[in-house]
């Protein structure tokens, strides 16, 4: 049981999921509890990110709108309003998915055999629109670039919920709302998916198989190389790569 005073917030840990995962009860006197978290609670980091960030819109993109996420889809982040204009008029479609990105991403792959680890899942929204903008870009032979290993995700999951409903053996992609758990590792075949704008991973990760089954390990592994050999930045404020 934890309380606090000043905020009149009090918490009870109900559950233990696996893995550390718990399941608190809130409760607030006054206010409510989305008011009391803001107040009392910091931005969710990365653990590689060691320091407190002075201003939260830092760890944000441009493009974010509800809260949802407890971590940015760190790609989106090089993103400006004004870079994003200039995408526009270069004549690119720009679309959106809903991501709800947890806390598990930073999770390192620990098993062995990389089938063996329990992926975590994440909301994901592809409206209707964005459905329609991408076979438009299909139909005209156009690319599909994703914007992060989320939206890569995201895109894919979709595809593959189409695929069961399809009776054709090409299906058209549908709208998709649910929770995510696709584990993309070496050879799974991309149905929506191009290309990939995404930052350099830290090993053992999730997010590194899937850039490997993209583009290939070794392709990726000398990509990695050239990176250390540059001083390029990792993480999530470093620097990002296309993968086409």
């Amino acid at each position: 049981f934890v309380e606090s005073d000043d905020l009149d917030l009090a918490g009870c840990i109900r559950d233990v999921i696996d893995e550390g995962t718990r399941i608190i009860e809130l409760q607030v006197e006054a206010g409510t509890v989305t008011e009391a978290i803001h107040s009392l609670g910091q931005v969710p980091l990365p653990p590689y990110i060691t320091r407190t960030l002075d201003d939260a819109e830092l760890y944000q993109t441009v493009y974010a709108r509800d809260e949802h996420s407890a971590a940015a889809p760190t790609a989106g982040l090089h993103f400006t309003d004004d870079l994003l204009e200039q995408i526009e008029a270069k004549g690119i479609g720009l679309e959106t998915v809903r991501l709800d990105v947890g806390i598990d991403t930073f999770r390192p792959v620990s098993a062995d055999d990389p089938l063996d680890h329990r992926i975590h899942t994440e909301y994901i929204q592809v409206d209707g629109h964005t459905v329609e903008a991408i076979e438009r870009v299909k139909a005209c032979g156009g690319r599909v670039i994703a914007v992060g290993t989320t939206t890569a995700r995201a895109l894919e999951t979709a595809y593959q919920a189409a695929r069961k409903h399809a009776a054709e053996s090409v299906p058209t992609l549908e709208p998709y709302a649910g929770r995510s758990g696709l584990f993309i590792v070496a050879g799974y075949e991309f149905g929506i998916v191009d290309a990939l704008i995404t930052n350099f991973h830290v090993p053992r990760s999730s997010l590194m198989m899937m850039v490997s089954a993209l583009a290939g390990r070794d392709l990726i592994m000398e990509t990695y190389r050239t990176a250390l050999e540059g001083d390029y930045r990792f993480l999530s404020f470093g620097d990002a790569m296309l993968i086409q």
